[in-house]
Formats: C-alpha cells, structure tokens, sequence
C-alpha cells in the first residue's frame, strides 16, 4: 500500500523538480534566515548614505512581519523567550529605516522586553559591534586585538590559522575597526536600551582561569611590540580582506563578512564610494531573493548544495545520468569545481585543489559536505566520461586528504582544533572559533566513500574514521549534528555512513543509535526536534514533526531495519500525509546556535525523496 503511494509522491517531487531546474542546470531555492543579515543591510546602506529608498522599505517590512505579538523577535518558534540579539537587531533597523518610530505601540513592546533582558549590554558581541560601527553603542575603552597576529608564522603553536576559515573572515574587518574604534555618526539614538555606566566594560573579556590568562599574557607580549609591526599587521589585514572578495564584490561570498569588510575598510581610510565598497554593496544586493512574498538578504546563496544533493537524491528515486534534467546539472556542478589553492592549504599544502564551496559565487572556500554532495552526483556520469571521471578523481583525492588526525571530518579545513581557543570568554566561541571534527561531516563523507567509492572498514581511513565516530556517540545512542538540527541530523549523518562502509547490524553502536531514533518518534509517525538542542547540547523534542527531519531518521532506519517495520510504516505514512504549515517552515539548519538558524526550501524536497526512493528500493 505504502510503496505505491511512496512512488506516487516521488513522481510528482520529481515533476516539480523538472520544472524548478534552472536553465543552468541549477536550482535556487532561498536560503532563508532570520532578520540579522537584513537589518545589517539597512544599518549599512544608511551609513554609507546610498539611495536604496525602495529595498530598505522592502527589508524593513519583512522585519516586521516577523514580530511576535510580545514585540520579540525568534530565531524559532518554540525559542523559550524573545532572542535579545535579534530584537535588538530588528528594532534598531527599523528605527534607523524609518519604517517605525519608538512612539508606536510594537516599537515599545520590543523596547521593555530588551530593557528587561539586561539591555545591549547582554546582546551577542556580533549585535554590539554593529551598533558601535554605526555610532548606536560605545566602543569599549580597553579592547584592543593586536594586528601583530596576522604575521604570526604558521609554524608557530598558535597563529592566525589557528582560527577557523569562517572566524577569520570575520575577526579580521571586526578587529580593524574595533581596535580603530570607528564608527559612523547617527542621527538616532538607542540610549534606552542600555545604561553608559559600564557599558565598554561589557567586552572586557579577561578571565580567572590559568589557560585564559596565559593566552591574554600572550596577546599583552604581541601589544607591547614596535608600532611599525602593528602597521604591518594592518597592511596584511587589508591584504588578507581584499585578496578574498569574490568576483561579485562579497567577502567570501558571506554577507555577514562583507558588512564587516565595508567598515573596516572605512576604518583604513577608504571613501565610501570607493570601487571596493560600491562593488561590496552590489554584490550584497545580487543575495536579495523573495521569501513568502517578501525581500529576504541571503547570507549566501546555497546553491551549489541544493543543486547537488537534489541531483543525488533524483538519481537515487531512478532518473537516468543521461537524463536531460540531470545532465544540465551534472555539467553545472563540473564547472562549479574549485581550482585555486587557498586557505585550506595552509594545513594541507600537498594536494591539488579538488572540492566544492558552497554558493553559487563560491571560489575560495570549499568544504568538505558540499564536495561528497557534488561527487555523489557527477559518480554516474563519470564511469561514461572522462572530463567527470578527472573531476571526480581530483575530488575524492582533496576529500580523503583532509581527514584530520584524530579520524573524523570537518567543515572546511584540516586540523584547525586548537581546543585552547574555545575558552576564549566569547559567546558561541566553542561553536565558532575553531573547526574540529563532526559526526555529521564524518558521517557524512563515509556514506559517500561506502557507497560511492566502494571502500569499506577495512581501508585505513575509513577505519579510523569509523573509530572516531564511535568514540562520539552520545550516552543514549545519538550523535550531535553541527550544521543540521541536530541530534537526529547526527545519527543520521552516523548511520547511514557506518551502514555504507559494512559496519554489521549488530554491532552495539548501531543498534543504540537505532534506538534512539525508535524511542523518539512522535505519535503522527513523524520526527521533530528542536533548534534548542544546539544550545544546551541535549535532545529536546518539538511538538509537531518536520519533513526534513523525519526524513533523516526514516534514511538512517532503512539501512537497520526491515521495510515492513512499524517504525519504518508509520513514518513514511507521515511524509505521505498533507502536513500543517508550520511544519514546513521549521529551521532545521544551523549556523550558529543561538545566533543563526537556517531555513532550507530546498530540504523539502531533497529529503523526502531520497527516503521514500530508499524506501521503495528496499
């Protein structure tokens, strides 16, 4: 009964799909976020006086769509309470837009909550640079990051590198203007929102513990060096901002890292015409996209994710590599492979570029999940055609040389854990600073190794690999997702990749992870879990089922358990089942906990496919 209607669904995803690719070959789908990169939009365009009166009301009225009727602003919507940062963010954007005045009864809601909440002094250090870039918030009086660091050599224990490829993007337009204390002057103040007493105390980020006070000695000994070295630190600063913007003007193909670069490059002394910062500011335009009617600043596109994994997943529901829908996209993402030797390099100097970023305007900063996306796609047509083949080799080459030293995979770069950093006394410092291994990415790259490259437990990598993940599984049987929402995204990514590399059914890593999954499935058949197990790092359920999420753990059972299991039945009932709307528009991706989450339309699409086509294969 099920597998039919299983195929029925499938077919009209796959028509859909057919009508939605791209003439490129590619497929746009919004990559839909909350209101920061949007209210940093109309923070930013105010300060550098540009005439963009139509997309700040645009901008603006998306903000206001989403504030709840307490005046708060979430990032979900079973967030306990209003997110301070956020509702800072969207008030002081429409404040500085025009599109409301703090007289209005929705502006003084939002107001008294974020006076209640401990006021800016509490907000993420992200949403007080901002407001201090742009003359809204004191810079602190002591807070000062010697440039000094950027000439630190590799070789070095701790150095520049040391930082994730993400943090030092974004600490280096940060620092500059920071340690500068530039900001903009604005003709609007947010005075209410917090007390001047103190408040440049608030990024005094000093600390008791021995670790910490060894590592601020450290940065007092590179203080204290001639000013001519801070200069050349500044001097490779801006060369290291400048040599990363992307053909379209962004920083990295990153907004948030492209606001930051306009300020920095402010504060260097740089007009605010220059070509440097007009380019900036269109490339950030071109990310503007339409969500639910509205105008929405993408962080970056995700395209080159959507149009991989949607290849992959058609292909596994039974279309042809010579199809022409999958062709266009095949030949897409061959052009789309990277082929310069950038940061990554830096902990891996002895292979040739090979992997995949993750926007369509990506060409420097390619991660390791979009590269086993696109390799599981261009896998069939690369057994027929030697321009795939070569790809595909160059790839799996890249992939496998990143491994880091303890087994597992991570996002972008290779043993970049220098678990030090993370007690640096900053919010979101432990998910942000470095980037270590993960059991989504580790799991993740198994599942194409196994299946796709034919390699099993017994191949050194995989084998430490599998160890690794091991050793990481929780005490109730899941795995933690990094980028995905989360534990069950972790056990997932876990399962599928031990099941692919031949790792058997009874070994007691994946019977504890399958009964995890069992334990939490809700009534309706299906699985939901909430953004908030990113932040206090357990499983908290939600009270409704997602299709992405059920579909994560329907995968990962069907390579434990038979296709006529309850388990199995009831939740592929739920993804046959019409779902109410707001299970649909649940975030089930993360950036940042807290801070970030992520609203794929795509996944909608992706996930349950490739479920019920594995289901019906079974």
């Amino acid at each position: 009964m099920w597998t039919k209607q299983a195929k029925q669904h499938t077919t009209h995803l796959i028509k859909e799909l057919r009508e939605l690719q791209q003439e490129n070959g590619s497929w746009l789908f919004p990559f839909e976020t909350g209101v920061m990169a949007d209210a940093y939009m109309i923070l930013t365009l105010r300060a550098l006086g540009a005439e963009e009166e139509p997309l700040i009301a645009k901008l603006s009225k998306r903000i206001l769509s989403l504030q709840h009727k307490d005046g708060t602003w979430r990032h979900y919507e079973d967030e306990p309470q209003g997110n301070l940062s956020a509702t800072i963010q969207a008030y002081t954007a429409l404040l500085v837009a025009g599109a409301s005045s703090k007289e209005e009864t929705h502006m003084k809601r939002a107001e008294r909550f974020i006076q209640q909440n401990g006021g800016v002094k509490k907000a993420h250090f992200l949403t007080k640079w901002m407001l201090c870039a742009n003359g809204l918030y004191p810079w602190p009086r002591f807070f000062y990051v010697p440039m000094t660091i950027m000439n630190i050599p590799t070789s070095f224990p701790l150095n520049f590198f040391s930082l994730s490829t993400y943090a030092r993007i974004h600490f280096v337009p940060m620092m500059i203007a920071a340690n500068k204390k530039f900001s903009i002057p604005s003709n609007h103040s947010i005075y209410s929102l917090y007390e001047r007493e103190g408040a440049e105390e608030e990024w005094n980020v000093e600390d008791e513990r021995f670790i910490i006070k060894d590592l601020f000695f450290y940065l007092k000994r590179l203080r204290n060096l001639p000013s001519y070295m801070h200069q050349a630190g500044y001097k490779k600063a801006e060369s290291y901002m400048i040599s990363r913007i992307e053909d379209d003007g962004t920083l990295y193909s990153y907004a948030t890292a492209t606001f930051f670069m306009i300020y920095g490059l402010l504060a260097l002394g740089y007009e605010k015409n220059s070509p440097l910062i007009i380019n900036a500011i269109n490339g950030l335009k071109k990310l503007v996209t339409t969500v639910d009617g509205m105008n929405h600043l993408e962080n970056s596109t995700s395209t080159v994710w959507d149009t991989a994994l949607l290849s992959y997943s058609l292909q596994e529901s039974g279309e042809s590599y010579k199809d022409p829908m999958i062709k266009k996209a095949s030949f897409y993402l061959l052009n789309k492979q990277h082929k310069k030797v950038a940061d990554w390099a830096v902990h891996n100097p002895h292979i040739a570029p090979g992997g995949w970023g993750f926007s369509h305007n990506n060409t420097i900063n390619p991660d390791l999940d979009d590269t086993s996306a696109a390799l599981r796609a261009i896998t069939a047509p690369s057994v027929h055609d030697t321009r795939y083949l070569s790809s595909w080799n160059r790839g799996v080459d890249w992939l496998l040389s990143m491994q880091n030293r303890d087994g597992g995979w991570a996002a972008f770069e290779k043993n970049v854990d220098f678990q030090l950093l993370t007690h640096i006394p900053l919010k979101n410092a432990e998910d942000a600073i470095i980037d270590p291994s993960t059991a989504d990415l580790t799991g993740r790259v198994l599942q194409f190794l196994g299946k796709f490259a034919g390699l099993t437990e017994k191949h050194p990598a995989v084998k430490r690999a599998v160890k690794w993940l091991c050793n990481q599984q929780e005490r109730d049987g899941s795995w933690y997702g990094r980028w995905g929402v989360c534990y069950i995204y972790g056990t997932w990514a876990a399962l599928t990749g031990m099941r692919a590399v031949g790792v058997p059914l009874d070994d007691p890593h994946i019977q504890k992870g399958v009964l995890f999954l069992k334990k939490h499935q809700r009534q309706d058949g299906g699985w939901g879990e909430s953004c908030r197990s990113s932040e206090v790092k357990k499983y908290v359920p939600l009270s409704f089922s997602t299709p992405s999420q059920t579909s994560w753990a329907l995968d990962a059972l069907l390579t434990c358990l038979p296709k006529e299991h309850v388990t199995i039945k009831n939740g592929v009932k739920f993804l046959l089942t019409p779902h109410i709307h707001k299970a649909k528009t649940y975030p089930t991706g993360i950036g940042l906990p807290e801070q970030f989450y992520i609203r794929y339309h795509s996944y909608n699409y992706i996930f349950p496919l490739l479920a019920l086509s594995h289901y019906c294969q079974a």
